[in-house]
């Protein structure tokens, strides 16, 4: 059974580009990854350290009240400038390819996504042109285009976020992985070589997907979304091969089921263990993962309660194994193979 986990994932879907006081900041994601603080309450995206994961964590809105008075009025503050606003003088002295990046980021705050793309991809040349060219075309599944643009990107990442920088801005993409954890990805060679995994799965070149994850994996060896995309091709390319299952096992040592995408690399950790004839390891790997629940898709879930089941199966545990194939098929009967295994026949 293919969980996919890596396949799930969603590039880029929404984009804003907001200005503030302190200069821009590019947002690249869902709504939650940034705060945002109203009536109904405050969401703010929380980092897991060293993870690159972030969660959005919403608060109660509740909040002091100031105490009636009488108001001073204030002046209004002046209005930021823009520092995406070249005006005409600027123009006359900026290169035509950062003209093109700078015009591209104003078209993403006004939510004109063509036209920002059209603009990004007239310089294909400067890398942080590229790299948002790439996330753009891949959110497209225009997936040519987006390998191109990348592939610029993570060539030339030693220059990547400089033109950015120059102006203030600081990009940031989400990557969700459910509806509260995203992957943080930033202009940089971790941010280009993602993407690039994603063009090669989608297109099924799985060997360049590995490569590209095996150099991500000696770039960031403790990422979780590296280690995790890592494993699920190794066992999916190489089914039954004792060396991947072994080189999973080392990948998922010592891992902490601290969110989702921790929870799927012990999935794959119980996998391999099964492989290499470990039934026991891996039922116990596997309940110990199933005792939290909280905050885990049933996607998720649903993959670990049968792949427990499989390993009692395999124990002789008979009754067991059935318990969870048939809390499974309450939730889901067309779930895999489950109404086969338990002998229930199922409708159309």
């Amino acid at each position: 059974m293919a969980f996919r986990f890596w396949r799930r994932i969603r590039i880029a879907p929404g984009i804003t580009l907001n200005l503030s006081k302190s200069g821009a900041s590019v947002s690249i994601g869902p709504r939650g990854a940034k705060v945002t603080i109203g009536p109904r309450g405050s969401r703010a995206t929380v980092g897991i350290p060293g993870s690159g994961l972030f969660y959005t964590v919403r608060g109660s809105g509740k909040g002091r009240r100031r105490k009636a008075g009488p108001r001073r009025r204030q002046a209004a503050p002046a209005p930021a400038a823009d520092p995406l606003d070249l005006g005409f003088f600027r123009r006359l002295v900026t290169p035509a390819a950062e003209e093109a990046l700078v015009d591209g980021l104003r078209e993403l705050t006004r939510g004109n996504e063509d036209a920002a793309l059209a603009r990004l991809d007239q310089a294909p040349e400067l890398p942080d042109a590229a790299f948002l060219a790439g996330f753009l075309h891949l959110k497209r599944l225009e997936f040519d285009a987006a390998e191109s643009r990348l592939l610029i990107a993570a060539r030339a990442h030693r220059q990547l976020g400089r033109v950015i920088d120059r102006y203030g801005v600081q990009a940031r993409l989400y990557l969700p992985v459910t509806g509260e954890l995203m992957a943080a990805v930033e202009p940089n060679l971790r941010g280009a070589l993602l993407g690039l995994v994603e063009v090669y799965q989608h297109q099924g070149r799985s060997g360049e997907a590995l490569e590209t994850l095996e150099r991500l994996r000696r770039l960031e060896p403790d990422d979780p979304v590296v280690r995790v995309s890592l494993a699920e091709l190794l066992l999916e390319t190489r089914p039954g091969d004792r060396d991947a299952c072994r080189r999973v096992l080392r990948l998922s040592e010592d891992v902490e089921n601290a969110s989702p995408v921790h929870a799927a690399l012990l999935l794959y950790r119980a996998r391999a263990l099964r492989c290499l004839g470990l039934a026991e390891a891996a039922r116990q790997t596997l309940t110990r993962t199933l005792r939290r629940r909280k905050g885990r898709d049933p996607e998720l879930l649903r993959a670990l309660r049968y792949e427990r089941a499989l390993a009692l199966h395999e124990l002789g545990r008979e009754r067991d194994a059935r318990r969870d194939l048939e809390r499974i098929y309450a939730e889901d009967p067309h779930y895999e193979d489950v109404a086969a295994l338990l002998g229930v026949e199922t409708g159309d």
